[in-house]
C-alpha cells in the first residue's frame, strides 16, 4: 500500500503527455547562460571605441526574460525523451531571437526590420551563412564580431555546450545530445554523455585556437598583408562551425593564396567526424581513420568535386595552374562542408562547375561534424540499401544485412535514413516552389535555378546561392514570405528535420 501511494503521488506530480512547463524551464536555463556570450562583442566594442550598449542591453533583456520564465515554471524540471525534442527545437528558435537583439538595438539600418534581424541571427546560429546585409563595411566591427560568434556557438551546438557545463542536464541529457548532434549517430567515446560533449568542445576550441594562431602569424610575418587579428578571429569563428559569414564584402577573395589553403584544410577538418578526429589527433589511434568508411568516401568526394571544378574553370580560361587548383578545391570543399566561403564569384563560372557546386550542397560533411545537409554516411547507406534491393531482386531468398565499418546496421536505422532523405527531398521541393511562387507573385526576378539554389543552401545550411543571392550578393531582395520560408528551412536543416517534425504529429502530444 505504501508503494501504491508513492506511485499515485508520482503520477500526480508528473503531467501526462508532454510536460511543456519543464521544457520551457530548461530552455530558459539555456538562454540564461547564453546571455554571457554578449561579453565577447562588448569587449570588441570597447576595444574599437564603439557603443557596447546594444550587447549590454541584449544581455539584460535575455537574462530578465529567462529568469522570469524559470521562475514561472519552477517545480517542472524533469526532462524526458519527449520533452527533449521540444527543448531542442525551442532553444534554436529562442537563440535566434536572442541573437537578433543586438542587431535591433544597434540602430543598423540594414537590420532594422525584425524579420531581417531574425534571418541574420538564425543564419548565424544554424551556421548557414546566408546574409541580408548589402553593405558589410558599414556595419560596426563589434556587431560583425557578434555575427561571427553566433556561428561559432551554433557550430558544435548550444545543447552540447550546455551538456558539457551544466550538471543539471544529466537528466534527459542523452536525448538532448542525440537530437542536437548532426548526423544519424555519434558514438560516445567517454563513459558519460557529459564527458563526451566536453571532449568534443575541447577539440573544437583547440582547432579554433590553432587556426587563429596560424592566420595571425600570417599577418605578423607578412605572408598575407590583407590579414589582421580581427579577420583571423572572425574567419576562424566561421570556418570551424562551417558557417560562412565573413566581415569582408567579397568573402576570402582578397586574401593571399596561403590563407585560402589554410582555410581549405580547416574546412575539411570541420566537415569530418569529430569523434574520429578526437581518436586520431588526441588518442593517436590512426586505425580509427583508416577503418572509417564514411571518412574515406568523404575524402574521395572532396577530391573528385575539387578536380571537376578545377578542370572546368581552367578549360574555360577563367584561371589556370595553381589558381585553378586552389579555387576549385576551395569552392568544392566550401560547398560540400556547407561552409559557404568564396574565393571567387562562382556565379560567373561555367554551367558544369555551378551544377557540381549545387550538387555538393546535397552531400554535406560527415556525421558528427559541424557540417549540415544530408551527410556522407546517409549517402553511403542509401547506396548500400539500393544495391541490396537490386541483389534481392535477382536472388529473392538471400539475406543481406547492411554493414557499415564491418558492423551490421539494424533495420530501424536503415528505415530512419530512408525517412530522413525522403523528408529532406520533400522539404527541398516545397521550399523551392514556395520561393519561386512568392517571387513570381511580387515580381522579383528569380529563376528556377536560383530558387533551387536558395532552398538547397538554406536547408543544407550552406550559405550562398546563385543570382543576386550569390557569394558576393545578398538575400535582402527576397520577399518577406520567402525569407520566412528560408528561416524555417535553416531551422529544420540544422536540427536534422526529425526532432522538429515529431512536434507536428498528434501522437507526440498524446498520453
Amino acid at each position: 500500500m505504501i508503494a501504491d501511494a508513492r506511485l499515485r503521488r508520482m503520477v500526480r506530480r508528473r503531467p501526462l503527455g508532454v510536460d511543456v512547463a519543464a521544457a520551457l524551464n530548461l530552455v530558459a536555463s539555456l538562454l540564461k547562460y547564453l546571455s554571457a556570450a554578449f561579453l565577447l562583442p562588448t569587449a570588441f566594442a570597447l576595444a574599437y571605441r564603439e557603443s557596447p550598449w546594444p550587447f549590454l542591453g541584449a544581455a539584460a533583456i535575455t537574462l530578465a526574460v529567462a529568469l522570469a520564465v524559470e521562475r514561472a515554471t519552477r517545480g517542472h524540471q524533469q526532462v524526458g525523451v519527449r520533452e527533449g525534442f521540444l527543448v531542442v527545437s525551442l532553444t534554436w528558435l529562442g537563440a535566434a531571437a536572442v541573437g537578433a537583439l543586438p542587431y535591433l538595438l544597434s540602430g543598423e539600418d540594414q537590420l532594422a526590420h525584425p524579420l531581417d534581424a531574425y534571418f541574420e541571427a538564425m543564419s548565424g546560429f544554424t551556421t548557414t551563412g546566408a546574409t541580408v546585409l548589402t553593405d558589410i563595411h558599414a556595419v560596426p566591427r563589434s556587431l560583425l564580431m557578434w555575427r561571427q560568434f553566433t556561428q561559432w556557438l551554433g557550430g558544435m551546438g548550444i545543447i552540447v555546450l550546455a551538456l558539457a557545463v551544466l550538471p543539471r542536464l544529466r537528466v534527459g541529457g542523452r536525448q538532448l545530445f542525440e537530437s542536437e548532434a548532426p548526423g544519424p549517430e555519434i558514438e560516445p567515446f567517454a563513459a558519460s554523455i557529459r564527458d563526451t560533449a566536453r571532449r568534443l568542445w575541447l577539440l573544437y576550441v583547440a582547432l579554433t585556437a590553432a587556426q587563429i594562431t596560424i592566420l595571425t602569424l600570417f599577418a605578423v610575418f607578412g605572408v598575407d598583408e590583407a590579414m589582421t587579428f580581427f579577420d583571423a578571429v572572425a574567419h576562424t569563428f566561421a570556418t570551424m562551425p562551417t558557417g560562412g559569414f565573413s566581415p569582408q564584402a567579397r568573402s576570402l577573395e582578397g586574401f593571399a593564396a596561403a590563407t585560402q589553403w589554410v582555410v581549405v584544410a580547416f574546412m575539411a577538418l570541420a566537415g569530418a567526424n569529430f569523434a574520429v578526429l578526437y581518436a586520431a589527433l588526441v588518442r593517436r589511434r590512426t586505425h580509427a581513420v583508416t577503418r572509417e568508411e564514411e571518412l574515406r568516401l568523404y575524402v574521395v568526394l572532396l577530391a573528385l568535386g575539387s578536380a571537376v571544378v578545377a578542370i572546368d574553370i581552367a578549360a574555360a580560361d577563367i584561371v589556370s595552374g595553381e589558381a585553378a587548383i586552389r579555387h576549385g578545391a576551395f569552392q568544392a570543399v566550401s560547398m560540400m562542408t556547407t561552409t559557404g566561403f568564396a574565393s571567387a564569384d562562382f556565379v560567373t563560372w561555367p554551367v558544369l562547375a555551378a551544377a557540381v557546386l549545387v550538387g555538393l550542397m546535397f552531400i554535406g560533411g560527415s556525421a558528427g561534424s559541424t557540417a549540415g545537409s544530408v551527410k556522407v554516411v546517409r549517402h553511403l547507406m542509401i547506396g548500400r540499401i539500393l544495391r541490396r534491393e537490386l541483389d534481392q531482386t535477382v536472388h529473392p531468398e538471400s539475406v543481406e544485412p547492411i554493414r557499415l565499418n564491418r558492423a551490421v546496421v539494424d533495420e530501424r536505422t536503415t528505415r530512419a535514413v530512408i525517412a530522413f532523405v525522403l523528408l529532406y527531398v520533400g522539404l527541398f521541393v516545397a521550399g523551392t516552389l514556395a520561393i519561386l511562387v512568392d517571387s513570381a507573385v511580387v515580381g522579383i526576378a528569380v529563376t528556377p535555378f536560383d530558387a533551387i539554389a536558395a532552398a538547397a543552401t538554406t536547408l543544407g545550411n550552406v550559405g550562398p546561392g546563385f543570382g543576386f543571392a550569390g557569394p558576393m550578393g545578398s538575400f535582402a531582395p527576397f520577399n518577406e514570405a520567402s525569407k520566412i520560408t528560408m528561416i524555417m528551412l535553416m531551422w529544420l536543416g540544422r536540427l536534422e528535420i526529425i526532432p522538429v517534425a515529431v512536434l507536428f504529429t498528434a501522437r507526440y502530444w498524446r498520453v
